[in-house]
């Protein structure tokens, strides 16, 4: 398991010529929203592929279709996944969508694309092949098509990068995206409590399936499975709130595309809370696929950008739950992202926490 490779295997060595054919005809500009619209036909096949499959189950019960629809999809992920140079591994309400951003910024300024549509899974290779394959990925279905459920097996021979956040920051937050954003559907497939449910916030993080029990077994996969990879890279959200124009950096070297410290600045700048808010406010991002959208204007918690507060969960609960929810992160969390009480000791022994 290594940290980053030499300087001189970044990934512009290593492309074929850049494909220009596109940009001849069309113009960057319009090259890159053609791109972006393939992109955006595609996610309606898949829809499409998935209600076809549904149509045929028609009188198979709910149970089978939802399994059958989960390892379809896995299939069309694991498609992606083999296809990939980079595998951006995440569960749920981690900070994908803000670092998505940040990257697609990053990428726009050193390969002169113009700013509006968000990163794909090609749309940003098809333009200018020095760019990475990124694929992103909640690493929800895939093994349920190949069977590896219980490792990752399926990422041993690719170059991985696991966003991690804090279990109790995740599930507070996936509270609020299973309340004001998720669709039925979704719901269903992923086991989520019904839409309408009476959850409160406490229950959702402490007892149910959806909760901190299913942030805490992904992460801990995660962790038993890191030292398998051959190339693997741990990014914190709470680095890269912390530090992030060196955790940026640092992230893009071990992708194989460094950039100049203005144009990590000048990506960070733009991926700041105040414009990610205000960019989901105005539908900036237009071909996100709705991840910059809120699901109601008039309710700030269901904006895709709510808060982006690191230790916000406490915010939620009082003392007495707060005493539970960390008891339980710190019992059942293996200590490898430094969560745990005694990681976090640990750390403030050896980085003492300035005054306020």
């Amino acid at each position: 398991m290594t940290a980053y490779p030499p300087a001189s295997e970044h990934l512009n060595s290593v492309r074929r010529p850049r494909s220009l054919h596109a940009v001849f005809l069309l113009g960057p500009s319009m090259s890159y929203h053609f791109y972006s619209g393939i992109q955006a036909l595609r996610s309606f096949r898949k829809v499409l592929s998935r209600r076809l499959l549904r149509t045929r189950m028609f009188y198979r019960p709910e149970e089978q279709k939802l399994a059958a629809e989960r390892k379809l999809r896995g299939r069309e992920q694991y498609r992606r996944l083999q296809q990939a140079d980079i595998a951006l591994v995440s569960f749920g309400k981690s900070g994908r969508t803000w670092l998505r951003v940040m990257l697609s910024r990053l990428y726009q300024q050193m390969h002169g694309l113009p700013e509006g549509v968000t990163m794909g899974f090609d749309n940003f290779h098809r333009m200018n092949n020095a760019i990475p394959l990124i694929f992103f990925t909640h690493d929800t279905y895939i093994g349920d098509y190949t069977g590896h459920s219980d490792s990752k097996a399926d990422f041993y021979g690719k170059k991985v990068v696991l966003l991690a956040r804090d279990p109790r920051d995740v599930a507070v937050s996936q509270f609020f995206q299973w309340k004001h954003r998720m669709q039925e559907h979704k719901r269903a497939i992923n086991k989520y409590p019904k839409g309408g449910s009476d959850v409160s916030v406490f229950d959702f993080v402490m007892k149910s399936d959806a909760g901190l029990v299913w942030v805490i077994d992904f992460l801990n996969t995660w962790a038993r499975e890191a030292p398998k990879m051959e190339d693997f890279f741990l990014l914190r959200y709470e680095d890269l709130k912390s530090h992030p124009q060196e955790t940026l950096a640092k992230l893009v070297e071990f992708i194989g595309t460094p950039a100049s410290d203005e144009q990590i600045q000048a990506a960070v700048e733009y991926s700041s809370y105040e414009n990610m808010k205000k960019m989901e406010a105005e539908n900036t991002s237009w071909l996100s696929g709705g991840r910059m959208a809120p699901g109601n204007r008039a309710n700030p918690d269901s904006y895709k950008v709510r808060r982006a507060k690191v230790g916000g969960f406490r915010d939620y609960f009082d003392d007495q739950q707060v005493e539970q929810i960390e008891a339980m992160v710190s019992a059942d969390l293996l200590p490898f992202f430094g969560y745990t009480r005694e990681e976090q000791v640990a750390r403030e022994a050896i980085n003492p926490p300035e005054p306020d």
